[in-house]
C-alpha cells in the first residue's frame, strides 16, 4: 500500500513540476520533438548552445540523475524501510518506472499532444509533430535506461 500511495504522490508532484515548467514552453524546448526544436531555432526563439549533444546538456542530465537517485534513496530508506542495496535499488527503480510511464502516457500523449498551451507561437502548423506519440514512447524507453543509474544510487543510499 505504501508503494501505491508513494506512486500517486510522485506522479502528482511530477505533474506539478511539468505544469510550472510549461508556463514558458521555450524553457523545456529540448523535450519537444526535433522538428519543433528546429523550427524554434530558425525563428530565433531558442539558443542552440544547450542542444542535446553538448557537454552542458549532459552534465545537467547526470546531475538530475544523481539528485533523483539521492531523493529516491532517502525515500525508499525512510518511507519504505528498504535497508539493503538491492531492495532499495529495485524499489526506487519501480517508482521511477511508474512516474516515467505516467509521464509518457498521461502527461505527454494525453496532455502535451492535445493542449494548445504547449504550442509555441510560430509552430501552430506543426500539428503532426505535436501529435507524435512515438516520440514520447521512445522517450519513455530511454527514460527506463536512465532510471538504472538513479536506482543504483538509491540502492547505495538505502544500504547506508
Amino acid at each position: 500500500m505504501t508503494f501505491f500511495i508513494e506512486s500517486i504522490i510522485a506522479c502528482v508532484l511530477f505533474t506539478l513540476f511539468v505544469f510550472v515548467m510549461s508556463r514558458n514552453p521555450i524553457k523545456s524546448i529540448f523535450n519537444y520533438p526535433p522538428a519543433i526544436i528546429e523550427r524554434c531555432e530558425r525563428l530565433g526563439l531558442v539558443d542552440a548552445s544547450n542542444r542535446p549533444g553538448g557537454a552542458t546538456f549532459y552534465m545537467k542530465k547526470v546531475g538530475a540523475m544523481l539528485f533523483f537517485g539521492l531523493l529516491l534513496g532517502l525515500l525508499v530508506r525512510y518511507v519504505n524501510g528498504c535497508s539493503t542495496f538491492w531492495k532499495g535499488a529495485l524499489t526506487a527503480y519501480a517508482l521511477w518506472v511508474v512516474v516515467n510511464w505516467f509521464d509518457a502516457l498521461v502527461l505527454d500523449c494525453l496532455w502535451f499532444c492535445h493542449d494548445k498551451h504547449f504550442v509555441i507561437p510560430g509552430t501552430e502548423d506543426m500539428t503532426q509533430d505535436y501529435h507524435d506519440y512515438w516520440f514520447h514512447i521512445k522517450g519513455a524507453l530511454i527514460g527506463m535506461l536512465l532510471g538504472i543509474p538513479a536506482a543504483l544510487v538509491a540502492g547505495g543510499i538505502a544500504a547506508l
